[in-house]
C-alpha cells in the first residue's frame, strides 16, 4: 500500500488519508494516529506541507514514529513542508511588494481557512533532519521535486521554489 497523507487527488495505487473528508479521501483520519494500519503495510509515505501543522512538541515526534512504524523495511517517506529559510529570506527582502510579502507570511502561518489549516511549526532541513533520525529514519535527502501530485510541493515564488522537499527511508 502506497498512504497519500493529507491528499486531495486520486492516483492509482495510493490511498488518501486526510483529517477532513472529501471526495477523494479513502479514510478520515489524523496523520499522528495511524492506528489502522499494521507495523510494516506500507511501502511508501507522501506528506505535502502537512508536518507544519503539527505541534513541535508531542504531535510531529508521535506521527514521525507512527509513520516509521507502518512502512515496511526499506519503505520510503517523501515530505514536502514550506521551507522557512527560504520564505525568510523573501520576508525581509526590501523589494518585495506587501501584496506578495502578505502571500508569504499565508505560505508560513497557514491560510487559516478552517481550524485545519494553522502552521504550529517552520522547518528547515537543519531542523526536519534530526527528527526524521529520532524517528528511525536514515538515507535523508533534500530532493527538488517529486513529480508524483501536482499539489505545494512545487509551490514557487517566481523563479524561487519555496517548498522543502525531503525524502528518507526506514532501515531494511
Amino acid at each position: 500500500m502506497k498512504l497519500h497523507i493529507g491528499g486531495n487527488s486520486p492516483a492509482a495505487g495510493w490511498t488518501i488519508l486526510n483529517i477532513q473528508p472529501g471526495p477523494h479521501v479513502d479514510m478520515v483520519g489524523d496523520c499522528v494516529d495511524l492506528g489502522g494500519f499494521a507495523a510494516g503495510s506500507v511501502s511508501e509515505i507522501y506528506a505535502s506541507h502537512v508536518l507544519e501543522h503539527l505541534g513541535f512538541r508531542d504531535e510531529l515526534p508521535h506521527a514521525l514514529g507512527e509513520w516509521h512504524r507502518v512502512l515496511e523495511p526499506d519503505g520510503r517517506v517523501r515530505i514536502s513542508v514550506p521551507d522557512l529559510m527560504t520564505l525568510c529570506r523573501l520576508f525581509v527582502d526590501p523589494n518585495l511588494s506587501q501584496r506578495v510579502r502578505d502571500y508569504v507570511v499565508r505560505v508560513i502561518y497557514g491560510s487559516q481557512d478552517d481550524a485545519h489549516d494553522f502552521h504550529k511549526m517552520g522547518f528547515t532541513l537543519e531542523s526536519l533532519t534530526p527528527l526524521l533520525k529520532q524517528a528511525g529514519f536514515h538515507k535523508i535527502m533534500r530532493v527538488r521535486a517529486f513529480d508524483q501530485f501536482d499539489d505545494s510541493s512545487r509551490l514557487t515564488l517566481g523563479a524561487i521554489p519555496i517548498s522543502l522537499n525531503v525524502q528518507a527511508r526506514k532501515p531494511a
